[in-house]
């Protein structure tokens, strides 16, 4: 398992959150998620060897989320 902190600009409510969250639970592996509206940013755990990072970011780009690089 892998730690990861993103920066995801667009979060910026509650609905977020819940979207976010959402988006990141149906992929593989990911758990312990946690949307920091402060600092916009979302830190999970993950699988590298069951979901990929690109795939992950797409998701999230894919529910109106893009990750800042």
């Amino acid at each position: 398992m892998q730690n990861i902190t993103l920066s995801v600009p667009d979060v910026s409510c509650e609905h977020c959150v819940m979207t976010v969250n959402g988006a990141l639970r149906q992929q593989p592996s990911v758990k312990d998620i946690k949307v920091d509206l402060d600092s916009k940013t979302v830190t999970f755990q993950y699988d590298p060897n069951q979901v990929s990072l690109d795939k992950i970011e797409e998701v999230l780009d894919d529910a109106g989320y893009t990750v800042a690089k």
